[in-house]
């Protein structure tokens, strides 16, 4: 079989939804770190043309955007599958991953979690409080529909873990290390979720580097 190699940074939570998903299959994998700025490389570039990450090569096939990587992931390897049979669980899977994308990374956790954490550790920054203060209601709106999706079920999409959870639990994760999503997430159904995703083999594979895990 083929080797597998992640390139991009750790901490990223991308990047660590598809080590997730790799984790998830048993799946053994490389990681090639990039250096900060190297994402906007002409070498990389040639890889990833919008200069994001992750981005990952799979033998003489390479891919890039998390979703379509964890849902390659999915069909190509043995091991649990990451996306449900049931139509409608899988309906509830692709509407969390939408919220993700859409929502809960551009409107929220890149803005708090650039200024609490990316921005003061990498760059020296001091945090944008008004782009914070504007970012906590999408962050409320945002866990409401997350929180209303789990319900009273163990994953997002129902009682399998999914694709979904991969990439949202990485992203609260995140967020939870700032004290704005701490307090939107205390005592909430999704804050016992992600402390419960926390707990797994896969996630303690994959913790961020201690520079992420807590604000500044």
């Amino acid at each position: 079989m083929s080797e597998i190699v992640i390139h991009g940074i750790l901490g990223s939570p991308f990047v660590r939804s598809v080590m997730l998903g790799l984790e998830e299959k048993g799946q053994a994998y490389r990681f090639q770190s990039l250096a900060p700025g190297e994402s906007k490389s002409e070498a990389y570039l040639k890889l990833h043309p919008f200069g994001r990450m992750p981005f990952v090569e799979h033998g003489d096939f390479g891919i890039y955007e998390t979703q379509a990587i964890l849902r390659y992931i999915d069909d190509v390897f043995p091991g649990p599958a990451l996306t449900p049979k049931d139509p409608r669980a899988a309906a509830r899977m692709n509407q969390a991953i939408g919220i993700n994308d859409w929502y809960l990374f551009p409107q929220v956790v890149r803005i708090i979690g650039f200024n609490r954490i990316v921005g003061p550790a990498l760059m020296g920054i001091t945090p944008d409080e008004a782009a914070i203060a504007a970012a906590v209601p999408d962050a409320r709106t945002c866990l409401a529909a997350l929180g209303q999706l789990l319900g009273e079920n163990a994953f997002l999409a129902g009682s399998q873990l999914t694709i979904a959870d991969l990439m949202i639990a990485p992203q609260l994760s995140f967020l939870a290390a700032t004290p704005e999503g701490e307090q939107v997430l205390a005592g909430t159904r999704l804050g016992a979720w992600v402390e419960r995703m926390e707990a797994r083999p896969s996630l303690q594979a994959t913790l961020p580097p201690p520079m992420f895990r807590k604000a500044a």
